[in-house]
């Protein structure tokens, strides 16, 4: 088929397909018109288009992460200030260890600089942000400079999908003519392999550091933020084990904290952090503080356990993970396991003296966690049996309703998921936390839901949703799509924090409530709406609300602002007096 007759875009058209990258996110403007030619008549690739450049990137984030950055998304843009709207979500990428390809089109290098229209300094403009920059020149003719855009690009691509994940940032110059057709194509692109090698521990390690520890200490693990392979880390079902659960089942002296979107679903974990945290006195956490902390995963949501590790400080923490620097976030690091959590623990299940150990199996460690886990949920239904219509009334109804995949903006959305039990019919979780930002939260979950088989749904706050009110406008979203807005008079979380909350200007600076007319947005982009403004409402919707199945659907749901941020005060307060002196009544 006729295409463009850059060279440089052809090229790159093929190596993506070689590398089995299909999905493509375009945005339109003349400066990328070869790329945009190359990526629509190559028919092995899906081209998304997304005129806002920074809905298109956190789109291509959701994309990925719908694979667990299995599959890396490519991302194009034009010259000039366009590449930059692609910032935060290539930030976010990046410490979310997603492999986006970003590709920029860019003026040749001799008129960077010269009042041209349109024109800034783009290589390496995002190279905080990036494992790695590359610039092709415009100029391609010889056989010499074509086989190095061949190997710059298939580096490009091996960079961001090995070791630590992450994007990567291919900036093109292509210069005057940018619309000339050619009927002849470049011959088809050598494609560069990179084998994965797995990483081993030496067994005489295991033997004398790593089995002595795991045999007789008290060990709790923390699991953060991760991209699960579904195969591996997803455990779907409690009968399935995976390296991480076989090894736990064995080990009675581990006990397991998992953040909700760590996505491990297992009988051994304790899924709310802070619901469990936020019972405990300092005698229990005292008595509970362990011998060595195990960490992996991204960072972590849970104050209450950052806080509690730094005034504990274990006598040693391991880190398993790659990560490319050191990660020392409790201040008291004395291990880094440079390699995936998968071949660490599947490395122990096969070394026989730990599987055949007989001091394992005699320590009551995660008993006793599991125990005060049990009781903090009993003090939290009681609670919420009597709680007034809020923000947590409101999620204790909607969170045991939901199926498919669900996406928690910033602020209050996932701290108050990490307070309940995981709902076993939504198959994974996500939230922007790599830097934790609301700018994108819809634009992402948007994108998730343009290539997932499975329902998404968005619970988000009224500041986020505006904030990122465009990507309602990307186009072909499905009617499995939901979008759940909270109400609750602007940014509720600063109406909550220690650091705002008791400040006079809370209400005008910090939450600013938002001028969001939902009803009327929701019809002007084609979605269905609906409403909920007490208990019964919400009750009575939900249903209706999660069968809609002829066009995508958002629910605005008002809560009372200062009573909500009042409430979960409370919560907190309630969790430790009750659960505690529960505990003492039993004792």
């Amino acid at each position: 088929m006729p295409t463009t007759a850059k060279i440089s875009c052809n090229i790159l058209a093929d190596l993506l397909v070689k590398h089995n990258i299909t999905n493509v996110v375009l945005s339109p403007g003349s400066r990328n018109a070869p790329l945009i030619i190359a990526v629509a008549r190559n028919k092995e690739l899906t081209p998304t288009v997304i005129v806002d450049e920074r809905c298109a990137a956190f789109s291509a984030l959701g994309m990925c992460a719908s694979s667990y950055g299995e599959h890396p998304v490519a991302l194009i843009c034009t010259s000039g200030s366009a590449l930059l709207n692609y910032a935060p979500a290539i930030a976010e990428a990046y410490y979310r260890n997603l492999p986006l390809i970003v590709i920029s089109a860019d003026r040749p290098i001799e008129w960077i600089d010269q009042d041209d229209s349109q024109t800034i300094r783009q290589h390496d403009a995002l190279s905080n942000y990036v494992k790695k920059s590359y610039d092709i020149p415009a100029d391609i003719e010889s056989e010499n400079m074509q086989w190095y855009v061949n190997r710059s690009i298939n580096d490009a691509i091996l960079t961001a999908t090995s070791g630590r994940r992450g994007p990567v940032h291919i900036n093109i110059q292509l210069d005057e003519p940018l619309n000339q057709i050619t009927e002849s194509h470049i011959s088809k692109q050598r494609f560069i392999e990179m084998p994965i090698i797995s990483r081993c521990i030496n067994q005489d390690f295991i033997k004398s550091v790593i089995h002595p520890s795991i045999s007789t200490k008290k060990i709790l693990v923390i699991v953060g933020f991760q991209n699960c392979e579904p195969e591996n880390w997803v455990t779907s079902s409690i009968n399935e084990k995976n390296p991480f659960e076989d090894f736990i089942s064995k080990n009675d002296n581990i006990a397991v904290l998992t953040e909700t979107l760590s996505n491990i679903k297992s009988q051994y974990n304790i899924s709310n952090i802070d619901r469990v945290l936020s019972s405990m006195s300092d005698i229990d956490k005292k008595a509970l503080s362990p011998d060595i902390v195990i960490t992996f995963g991204g960072a972590l949501v849970s104050r209450f356990i950052k806080q509690y590790l730094r005034e504990i400080k274990p006598t040693e923490h391991w880190h398993i993970g790659l990560t490319d620097t050191t990660i020392d976030c409790f201040k008291s690091l004395t291990m880094r396991i440079e390699m995936h959590p998968n071949e660490f623990f599947d490395q122990l299940n096969n070394f026989s003296e730990i599987n055949n150990s007989q001091e394992i199996n005699n320590n009551s460690y995660r008993t006793n966690w599991l125990e005060i886990a049990s009781n903090a949920e009993n003090t939290h239904e009681k609670y919420l049996n009597d709680c007034p219509w809020s923000d947590l009334k409101a999620f204790s109804i909607i969170l045991p309703l939901l199926k498919g995949d669900l996406h928690l903006s910033n602020g209050t959305p996932i701290r108050y998921q990490q307070l309940f039990n995981l709902n076993k019919n939504i198959k994974s979780t996500y939230c922007n936390r790599g830097v934790s930002g609301i700018d994108g939260c819809t634009s992402t979950s948007i994108g998730h839901s343009l290539i997932s088989k499975e329902p998404t749904i968005l619970i988000t706050g009224d500041l986020s949703a505006q904030y990122d009110i465009g990507g309602l406008g990307i186009k072909n979203i499905p009617p499995s799509y939901k979008m759940i807005v909270m109400c609750n008079g602007g940014g509720n979380i600063f109406r909550f924090i220690s650091s705002t909350s008791n400040l006079p200007e809370v209400d005008e600076y910090f939450a600013t409530k938002s001028n969001l007319p939902l009803e009327e947005i929701s019809k002007g982009y084609g979605f269905k709406f609906f409403k909920a403004t007490s208990e019964h409402e919400l009750i009575e919707i939900m249903p209706k609300f999660m069968s809609e199945s002829e066009c995508p659907s958002i629910m605005a749901i008002y809560t009372p602002e200062i009573e909500s941020s009042r409430i979960l005060k409370e919560y907190f307060k309630n969790q430790l007096n009750n659960t505690h002196h529960g505990r003492e009544k039993m004792d």
